[in-house]
């Protein structure tokens, strides 16, 4: 009987809110568009998880790399591939050369046949790249013919930007893994990489993070129009229902408009699923066939949000007497009660406490307690804030007219205002724990590179056999670069198989040679014997006059052509300096004139570049002139440091996440807005026909976002710190707080609630006018 008399109660509020004309419906509309910006934000969050699966699957079926120096014997159904990966402008280019050996060769995924020598298969990204004006530094780059697009199944983003181009003769320049033999595409089976528990405690984190401000706004949308609904509850009571019945028809109500967002947000994720196939978001693109939600997360999103919706109602409601003349909300409310908000906030930390000092080598993290006293954290922002605002407006009396008419209406209804900006707060309050964690643990996962920057900005590694001396000239002319050093490199033994000692060979001509040692003097045909560097131990003993050492000396593979050198006697002795590359080089230093004519196939080439960075598109001008030397030359640019990959994409999944969760928090932001200013539509139209200055109320409006907002973002920045402190202590890294980041997370989360207060400000002009108090 129970059960009937709640479905009988709620679906009566739903036909209430059906039927209340076309103030009903714009409520319904309103809550139903707040809702469904969460409802949407949800099932994209739902399906995210399915989007990296299938991006890591496409990654998979398409790997061509072979992890095994052993060369695979020619067969009909063998294909020789080179990887010849580029970056145009901070983009990567992923581009491969192929050569088929037989009939049965595995065709790429995405291609319906080999490209011929000559001729590319590209990505559609690419294509449109290279039709543009902005693609011709590329278009230099890749000097073949395009015959057709690589489709959806060969890419893993619909941004990617990637090609196969056909060739001849790669067999003869079989070096794994660079040019390898394969008999198929697919994963190769590699080890998974072992989990690291601070990565895991910073995806748990991001999760709650993220998500946290998404369920603030749904349980803010759905009650939209409160003091309308006083009213109508009030009459609810005229007319003989109880207050039981009564709160059961205002969750009816709530719960129509969070079944109607449930459908609009299911819309809104339609279209942003669909858009999501013409955006990329910090180098991150999706095709819209990835993002299918979960079936079982799904269902969640859809029986959770209409069950948030009632209880929250409820919840709402438990303090509010309803009588037939009124609801007590209009008169003076009781003062909000702060040991029960404080146990919230306090229980996080105690769940999260034990796990203080874990590091990463105790295990991993509870992710029960993680997420628990995260969540509780951050709910405690939400609980916090109403009692602060209530707390300070109640102390701020003396002003101008438009900061006393803020400061009243705060008074009267500190908890709609509070309500409005809970999310942002919860926002940035996770925003600034999340910066302060990677801030402290970001040194774990980054690499300070020993290259000197100030000697040289770009290293190109040359493939075996490519002439070292044409290859600096080419350089050398390239428009943008100061200066070349060419650089070979080596092994001497004193056997031709098995060494039993060896030492590091390297020749180039006397400026070069100056970039690893102090030279007494230097000529063409010198050869020099390097003191003080940081790992030689067998040069000395290796280098003495008329001994017989062998270039290139083998290891068990039969392939190498080792060449017979004898060690002059008019050897010179060197003292080792740090290199282009930060490390003090040992072994023989040799000019090109000393270098037997045999051996120049031996050696390989290395190119350092100093650039001048002044010029535009200085880097695209090095890598075309790589490309132009051979496709295989592989040119790095030389960075202060490097990020573990999963370390940076966390912290990308977190920056397109948070993008996602402060578009959220505008819209919805907006449409809370407009709702306040359609509550208040007659006050305002009376005070405008009692002669109060728009420029008045519209100042008054900006105060009553300015004041909760300001509160917000500092509670939100203490209970930050707070859970950042704690994550840091969690993690085994030293507390500090990075207060550049904490002022710009602070300031993001002003700037949103400043863009939404002008942008409220025309339908605010339009409602202030005396034709308000037209009453049908």
């Amino acid at each position: 009987m129970r059960a009937r008399q709640w479905g009988r109660d709620l679906a009566m509020g739903a036909r209430f809110a059906f039927t209340g004309g076309r103030e009903g419906w714009v409520r319904l509309l309103l809550t139903a568009v707040g809702v469904g910006l969460g409802v949407a934000l949800l099932l994209l969050t739902t399906a995210l998880p399915g989007a990296l699966a299938a991006r890591h699957d496409r990654d998979k079926a398409r790997a061509d790399h072979t992890y095994s120096q052993e060369v695979r014997p020619k067969g009909d159904n063998t294909l020789v591939i080179a990887d010849i990966d580029t970056t145009f402008r901070s983009k990567d280019v992923r581009g491969r050369v192929m050569e088929p050996e037989g009939a049965r060769a595995p065709l790429p995924p995405g291609l319906e046949r080999f490209p011929k020598p000559g001729e590319m298969v590209v990505s559609p990204a690419l294509k449109t790249l290279l039709a543009s004006g902005e693609g011709r530094l590329l278009r230099d780059r890749l000097p073949y013919r395009i015959t057709g697009t690589i489709a959806e199944n060969g890419l893993v983003g619909s941004h990617e930007l990637t090609y196969y181009a056909g060739a001849k003769g790669l067999a003869a320049e079989i070096n794994p893994p660079n040019v390898a033999r394969i008999d198929s595409f697919g994963d190769p089976g590699l080890t998974p990489e072992k989990s690291d528990p601070v990565l895991i405690l910073l995806m748990l984190v991001v999760f709650v993070v993220l998500l946290m401000p998404v369920g603030v706004f749904i349980a803010a949308a759905v009650r939209f129009g409160g003091e309308r609904r006083d009213r109508r509850l009030a009459a609810l009571r005229l007319v003989g229902s109880d207050g039981g019945m009564t709160r059961r028809i205002a969750a009816g109500e709530a719960l129509a408009g969070a079944v109607l967002g449930l459908a609009f947000g299911t819309v809104f994720f339609l279209i942003a699923r669909q858009a999501a196939g013409s955006a990329e978001v910090f180098g991150i693109s999706v095709f819209p066939s990835y993002l299918n939600p979960s079936p079982a997360l799904a269902l969640l999103v859809a029986t959770a949000v209409p069950a948030a919706a009632v209880l929250v109602t409820l919840f709402a409601l438990r303090g509010v007497v309803i009588e037939p003349l009124g609801v007590v909300r209009t008169a003076k409310p009781a003062r909000r009660r702060l040991w029960w908000r404080l146990l919230l906030p306090l229980g996080g930390l105690a769940m999260l406490y034990p796990m203080v000092g874990q590091g990463r080598t105790n295990g991993d993290f509870n992710e029960y307690l993680v997420v628990g006293g995260v969540l509780l954290l951050l709910v405690g922002v939400t609980a916090l804030l109403p009692w602060v605002v209530e707390a300070v407006v109640a102390r701020l009396n003396s002003g101008g007219v438009a900061w006393q008419l803020a400061v009243r209406r705060l008074q009267l209804s500190s908890g709609t205002a509070a309500r409005m900006v809970n999310g942002i707060a919860v926002a940035v309050a996770g925003a600034i724990a999340l910066q302060m964690l990677f801030s402290g643990v970001a040194a774990d996962y980054t690499k300070q590179s020993r290259n000197d920057l100030s000697r040289a900005q770009m290293q190109v590694h040359l493939p075996d056999g490519v002439p070292i001396g044409a290859a600096a000239r080419e350089f050398s002319a390239t428009q943008g670069v100061r200066k070349v050093t060419a650089l070979s490199s080596g092994d001497l033994g004193d056997r031709r198989k098995d060494p039993g000692m060896s030492s590091e060979l390297s020749v180039g001509d006397c400026a070069a040679l100056r970039e690893l040692a102090t030279l007494p003097s230097c000529r063409d045909g010198d050869v020099f014997t390097v003191r003080g560097a940081e790992y030689d131990t067998d040069t000395q003993k290796l280098a003495k006059p008329g001994r017989t050492l062998y270039v290139d000396p083998s290891y068990g593979d039969e392939r190498n052509a080792e060449v017979a050198w004898t060690v002059p006697g008019t050897l010179k002795q060197a003292q080792s300096i740090k290199d282009p590359t930060g490390v003090k080089r040992g072994g023989i230093l040799m000019t090109p004139g000393a270098l037997p004519e045999r051996a120049a196939a031996s050696v390989r080439g290395q190119i350092y570049l100093s650039l001048d960075e002044s010029v535009p598109d200085v880097l695209e001008y090095a890598r075309n002139t790589a490309a132009r030397v051979d496709v295989r030359a592989d040119p790095m640019v030389w960075a202060a440091s490097e990020q573990s990959r999963r370390f940076t994409s966390i912290r990308t999944g977190l920056f397109v996440g948070a993008t996602c969760v402060l578009a959220l928090i505008g819209a919805s932001l907006l449409v809370s807005q407009l709702e306040q200013l359609r509550e208040r539509k007659k006050l305002l139209s009376s005070l405008v026909a009692f002669g109060t200055r728009r420029r008045t109320l519209s100042l008054s409006v900006l105060w009553q976002t300015a004041i909760p907002i300001a509160l917000g973002l500092l509670l939100a920045s203490a209970v930050g710190l707070a859970l950042g402190a704690i994550l840091l202590k969690m993690s085994g890294a030293s507390v500090t707080v990075d207060w550049a980041s904490m002022l710009t997370m602070t300031g993001i989360g002003a700037g949103v609630v400043l863009l939404v207060t002008v942008l409220s400000l025309p339908p605010l002009l339009r409602l202030l006018r005396p034709d308000g108090l037209r009453t049908e």
